[in-house]
């Protein structure tokens, strides 16, 4: 039997309780993640995070810990623009690129990773390096700072492509 399907419409837009999510002009705001995938690839998607932390952490997505869930059997390409700043204004900024690998159990880990430094204004004696991290299913940044006892807030836009990859 033949369904007519009607026009999703909203005037002023959609939302969900009382955040509006796609305004009247179609702008998208306040998603925590979003997530695309392509219909002639089902198997894969891309998914856009923001990592946060202080001083010498794991970068997590919330205030309780989560990092990024990586799922069985894919390869996938992640890359990361980091940012470093302590309470002077002293910047460490630059890019991580990774291709991390996470088989049937959930053994996640990091194939290759280039690091590119855009900005590199950390005093002397002090030292703050930032790494690709990774867990079972998880996978994140870690942060090491040492040399100072300013406090290093560390910030990271991650975009993880993922492939099935059996």
């Amino acid at each position: 039997m033949a369904t007519n399907l009607e026009k999703f419409e909203s005037l002023g837009g959609f939302s969900v309780g009382e955040k509006v999510h796609v305004d009247e002009l179609h702008n998208a705001k306040e998603f925590n993640t979003i997530e695309m995938k392509s219909n002639f690839f089902p198997d894969s998607k891309t998914v856009n995070y923001i990592l946060r932390g202080v001083n010498t952490a794991t970068l997590q997505l919330d205030d309780v810990g989560t990092q990024i869930v990586v799922s069985n059997n894919t390869v996938n390409f992640i890359t990361g623009h980091f940012l470093g700043v302590n309470p002077s204004g002293v910047v460490y900024s630059g890019k991580i690129e990774s291709a991390v690998y996470c088989d049937g159990v959930g053994a996640t880990s990091v194939l290759s990773s280039m690091l590119t430094i855009i900005k590199d204004d950390i005093p002397n004696g002090e030292s703050w390096t930032v790494l690709p991290f990774t867990a079972t299913n998880r996978f994140s940044y870690s942060t090491v700072r040492s040399g100072t006892v300013q406090t290093i807030k560390w910030a990271v836009s991650t975009e993880v492509i993922s492939i099935a990859w059996a």
